[in-house]
């Protein structure tokens, strides 16, 4: 099936930051399974996206290396939280904070990821957008290796890691956290 993505519209979508978008992945990063939110905030069909791969959803906005990031890490059996702006069926975006959940078979072989995204506030879109912009800027100049690069950079001047900076601009706290420490266990166990 050929998947044709939607033209890009500077118009926001509000997500609930009392819901959950959940979308399930095989290995190699086509979807398997979208929750109900998914569908609503994304505007798809379960039957549009199952079998699709993932970044039918990325933005032209997001840097490339931070999905390089992502991958890297999860492949690797590793969880990582990125904070991500998606593009919707109908060209709108919405920002999302993004934590992993990786399913091994009985021998530990990765064999699904569960993404959990919940809203990101505007304090965090305002942290990570100025840093975005020019990591997407240097790719189009000098790709992706250069914006990994800088990316390093950015991180070292600042003493801390991707993680230790995520951490500190989107650490779920209260209930939220309990919420959505809840839900990662319950579908960790189910899917």
């Amino acid at each position: 099936m050929k998947f044709y993505r939607p033209l890009p519209i500077d118009e926001e979508i509000k997500i609930s930051s009392r819901e959950f978008i959940v979308s399930k992945t095989d290995k190699h990063g086509n979807i398997v399974y979208a929750n109900d939110f998914f569908s609503q905030i994304t505007g798809y069909e379960q039957s549009e996206v199952v079998g699709q791969p993932h970044n039918i959803l990325r933005h032209p906005d997001m840097p490339s290396c931070i999905f390089f990031l992502m991958w890297q890490r999860i492949r690797s059996g590793q969880n990582i939280t990125a904070v991500v702006k998606n593009l919707a069926k109908s060209g709108k975006y919405y920002w999302v904070t993004t934590d992993f959940e990786i399913q091994r078979d009985l021998v530990s072989n990765n064999v699904n990821y569960i993404a959990f995204r919940r809203s990101a506030s505007k304090k965090v879109i305002k942290a990570v957008s100025p840093l975005y912009r020019r990591l997407l800027e240097i790719e189009k100049s000098h790709g992706i290796e250069a914006s990994l690069v800088y990316l390093q950079g950015y991180l070292d001047e600042r003493h801390t890691t991707f993680d230790e900076y995520m951490n500190s601009i989107v650490k779920p706290k209260g209930l939220i956290a309990m919420l959505f420490n809840k839900m990662k266990r319950h579908f960790g166990q189910v899917a």
